[in-house]
């Protein structure tokens, strides 16, 4: 008896420490820890969800029929390329989903019907038509989706956002909520970057380039656009690039005539990084490919030296070098008199991928840090209420067993802020009516407990055959009803959304927590006034 005794003490103050430790960040002790400490700790402690401690909460939708669209027009230039290796005419030409190509040639559409067997067929007007599939399409926008979930979790990891949410919402559309964030600008710019990076030859040879206007104010695109309608050929198309003069600060934008086909993507890229030109001071950013990429690179630079190679970032021209010679190795850069975070950011969204569809942004809210500080003050206010208010009746209604309760519930409060601490939990303002709830619960075992052992005392029965026979008559109450709200917990933080996720935790946590003060906290109390001496009169 006594061994079991010592053993729980043991473990109560191992957990209790335990909770201390995993909770110290969140204390002003945590600063005057030494370097190494603070540096190794296990947790980063309890963080303020977007509620309590302001930042934005931004919905987008996914644009799942461009993604489709940008789908068939990849599909198409390969077409033209077979086509062309082969030595027949290039006939391809693209109308939204549909690949259009001239029956007049048996081996171009044997060439398609050998390399996507999957497309449907038509014939109409003198052309035949291919088309994705329903279930092709269908695949293409969840996949749009998906993805785009998975690279805005990266950017948003590499941009140093403390406990992020970044979740679907229906079947096209992403919810993400940045709590603490210091520059929202910034980050959206970020996050709603397509990041599509393409590498194109510059027609030069055209007359059409020799006529472009040196540079342009931004706003007049339309305007050359509409000027070179019809002029430009069928293989080409106009971009714009912006130049920024050192000197003035000034803006201006070039406009580029460049081959339609994209000789290389950035999903090649295995690195992208911030360097410094030791030339010019400037910061740059480096590029690597993979094995596959670099050997597409060289292919390129082969082909197509002294003339220049346009590298863009969402239909927007970087810079356009000329090819002086074959490059090997798999390494590019691209320059353009970025500032440092304008490179920095560059980097960040090359290295966490394209996103396969553009985001749509449907709602930008943002949350000041004033409603997080009169939220926690209210929730803080709320909290000690009820935690006097139970700890008081409990000690007016049992009297020292109430007492013992109320170390129970400390203990209970000690214990679950170390736990979510220990998940690096996020506390927002459900949490927080988690956490009073938990309050309120953690004596209700307790209560069970008292009212079985005063039963127990009308009986006859001696204080500690009461207390022993109450913990047992009443342990599979408790423990039915503690595994009934933990399923209950389970299937909101399964299905709900991210406040009542965090309802949920503080709640399966609170009654997690509470069974094992309940029924080895105050089971131990009680054992230690029974130990040294028997007692008489159990104070209940």
């Amino acid at each position: 008896m006594k061994k079991k005794i010592v053993w729980r003490i043991i473990l109560i103050a191992a957990v209790v420490a335990a909770s201390v430790i995993f909770f110290l960040p969140n204390t002003p002790a945590f600063n005057y820890m030494p370097s190494w400490w603070r540096n190794n700790m296990p947790s980063r402690g309890i963080s303020l969800g977007l509620d309590l401690q302001g930042g934005i909460h931004l919905v987008y939708e996914v644009e799942g029929d461009k993604a489709a669209q940008s789908s068939t027009q990849r599909i198409a230039d390969a077409i033209k390329t077979a086509i062309t290796q082969k030595g027949l005419k290039d006939t391809v030409t693209v109308s939204g989903l549909n690949i259009q190509v001239a029956p007049g040639s048996l081996d171009a559409r044997k060439i398609v019907q050998d390399s996507y067997p999957d497309l449907a067929v038509s014939e109409g007007a003198g052309m035949v038509t291919y088309r994705l599939s329903k279930k092709a399409v269908t695949d293409i926008k969840n996949n749009a989706v998906d993805q785009a979930l998975e690279v805005i979790r990266n950017r948003v990891d590499q941009f140093g956002v403390a406990e992020p949410s970044i979740q679907k919402q229906g079947t096209d559309e992403l919810v993400v909520e940045l709590p603490g964030i210091k520059d929202p600008a910034r980050a959206i710019q970020i996050i709603g970057k397509t990041a599509r990076l393409e590498f194109k030859i510059v027609d030069d040879e055209s007359p059409v380039a020799a006529q472009l206007p040196g540079t342009i104010i931004p706003g007049e695109e339309s305007q050359v656009l509409s000027q070179f309608a019809g002029k430009i050929p069928a293989d080409d198309e106009i971009l714009f690039g912006k130049v920024t003069n050192p000197d003035t600060g000034s803006v201006t934008e070039s406009p580029y005539l460049l081959k339609k086909q994209t000789l290389l993507t950035g999903e090649y890229l295995t690195e992208a990084r911030v360097a410094i030109d030791p030339r010019f001071n400037e910061p740059y950013v480096e590029l690597k490919f993979n094995p596959e990429g670099a050997k597409l690179f060289d292919q390129i630079t082969a082909a197509n030296v002294k003339k220049r190679l346009a590298i863009i970032l969402d239909n927007n021209v970087y810079s356009a070098p000329v090819i002086r010679e074959r490059i090997s190795g798999g390494n590019a850069q691209i320059s353009g008199n970025f500032s440092m975070d304008e490179a920095k950011d560059l980097a960040i969204v090359l290295k966490a991928g394209a996103l396969k569809a553009p985001l749509k942004m449907l709602q930008n809210v943002t949350v000041g840090p004033s409603l997080g500080r009169d939220s926690v003050r209210d929730g803080e206010r709320a909290g000690i209420v009820a935690l006097v208010v139970v700890l008081g009746f409990m000690v007016f209604y049992y009297k020292v067993s109430g007492l013992i309760a109320d170390f129970a519930v400390i203990l209970n409060l000690l214990l679950l802020m170390g736990a979510m601490a220990s998940l690096n939990a996020t506390l927002s303002l459900p949490g927080m009516a988690g956490v009073i709830l938990a309050i309120g619960m953690a004596v209700d075992s307790n209560v069970l407990m008292f009212e079985r052992m005063r039963e127990e005392l009308k009986a006859g029965k001696t204080p500690k055959a009461a207390v022993e026979s109450g913990y047992n008559k009443a342990f599979w109450t408790i423990f039915d009803s503690h595994v009934t709200t933990l399923i209950t917990s389970a299937v909101l933080f399964q299905f709900g959304t991210g406040p009542i996720k965090g309802f949920a935790v503080t709640l399966s946590l609170g009654v997690a927590i509470n069974l094992f003060t309940a029924l080895v906290g105050t089971k131990t109390i009680f054992d230690l006034l029974h130990l040294r001496k028997e007692v008489r009169k159990l104070s209940i």
